[in-house]
């Protein structure tokens, strides 16, 4: 299963040969997903893949050093309280607080909890959150890991649209509400008969699965573990690439 674990850059990577400028001299942007715990590798190894005009490179996190040479942060899932757990020894929830506010983050499952407003289902004290985007959630929405399915999606903005994208739901959050004067784009929904608790209103909160909020992308499912990049492509074209435009 996928964690807050891969600070990645955006671009191709063309070999070994790139390590020496791997996190300073590279072309394109950098994509940061922060090697906390989780599927980090599968995050990279989708975003390596990519063939886009401009050059991806990968990092792993582990310290707030390590995030300032971030362009753009990936979020994975796992289990989000001891990701949050981990960040805070490794001193990286004050940074990833801050990098939220100025660069595109995706978040998946877990990293989706974590990107949240406010999370329902968490333990006794709470859950701590990082925030970013203007959404309400409810963990472990299906219950236990047993419960865990794959559906088809239609996304609007991915390559071929047409083609429906492996949604794969692990422990997946659900999405409660939206909070009201958000500018949050829904970009994919699950059929209602599919929740846990099924409803008629397809346009019910909580058939959203993926959404994005400025540069913020969120996803309540695991797009790493499908070998369909198109998420990937989408994070890195529609996030990442246009901040760092704005930036230059």
């Amino acid at each position: 299963m996928a964690s807050l674990t891969d600070l990645t850059s955006l671009g191709i990577n063309r070999g070994p040969e790139q390590a020496p400028v791997l996190l300073c001299t590279t072309a394109g942007p950098t994509l940061f997903s922060a090697a906390l715990q989780g599927a980090f590798a599968e995050h990279q190894s989708r975003l390596q893949n990519l063939r886009l005009k401009r050059q991806i490179v990968t990092v792993l996190v582990k310290s707030p050093e390590d995030l300032e040479k971030c362009d753009g942060l990936i979020i994975p899932g796992g289990e989000s309280t001891t990701i949050a757990l981990v960040a805070r020894r490794s001193g990286l929830i004050d940074p990833l607080k801050e990098f939220i506010q100025r660069k595109p983050v995706w978040g998946t499952c877990a990293g989706a909890i974590l990107l949240s407003r406010s999370a329902t289902g968490t333990k006794k004290d709470g859950q701590e959150l990082l925030g970013g985007v203007s959404v309400d959630i409810a963990r472990n929405g299906w219950g236990t890991q047993v419960e865990s399915f794959e559906a088809p999606l239609k996304v609007e903005g991915l390559t071929d649209p047409a083609v429906p994208y492996p949604g794969i739901f692990i422990r997946a959050p659900v999405v409660l509400g939206l909070v009201p004067e958000a500018s949050i784009q829904v970009i994919a929904r699950l059929a209602p008969n599919l929740l846990p608790e099924p409803i008629e209103d397809a346009d019910d909160p909580r058939t959203i699965v993926a959404l994005r909020e400025g540069h913020h992308l969120l996803t309540t499912f695991h797009p790493e573990l499908t070998r369909d990049a198109r998420f990937h492509e989408y994070f890195a074209r529609k996030c990442v690439f246009p901040s760092v435009e704005r930036s230059t």
